[in-house]
């Protein structure tokens, strides 16, 4: 499936749209439903999935801190630049971790698109590597009685 990971640019939330999600957010939490209710305009109630409504929760949250928020299927296909900006680093350094057989890739004519569900293996397996670096770094210097 090749789904637009992106179809919207990301866009900051206006002052006018973080006071509403803070509102929002600020009665979810202290509500906590186990089940959120929303009705349409037409009078139709909805009932939405439990997960639904975490991510809604989530996402008012952050909005309501005026942050601008993203929302990326598991199985999206991105570009080496969408790539790119999930792991915070530049497009000619992701490049090179493709080349380099670090990130699974494949090739849609002569673009190379990255699945996002192997953007979020490749950065669970380096934040892990990271912390096992840092443990034995700290280990060491304890045995050294460097101080740090």
């Amino acid at each position: 499936m090749n789904t637009p990971a992106l179809e919207k640019p990301t866009t900051l939330p206006s002052k006018e749209d973080s006071a509403l999600a803070q509102q929002a957010s600020r009665a979810l939490a202290t509500n906590q439903p186990s089940e959120l209710k929303v009705r349409l305009d037409d009078g139709q109630e909805l009932v939405l999935p439990k997960s639904a409504t975490r991510l809604i929760t989530r996402l008012l949250t952050e909005m309501a801190q005026g942050n601008a928020v993203t929302i990326i299927p598991i199985h999206a296909n991105l570009t080496t630049q969408e790539a790119a900006d999930y792991l915070n680093v530049s497009r000619p350094h992701l490049v090179s971790l493709l080349e380099g057989g670090k990130i699974r890739f494949h090739l849609t004519g002569t673009h190379r698109r990255v699945r996002f569900q192997d953007l979020v293996t490749f950065k669970a397996s380096s934040e892990k590597r990271r912390r096992e670096i840092m443990e034995e770094l700290a280990a060491q210097s304890q045995q050294q009685g460097t101080g740090y």
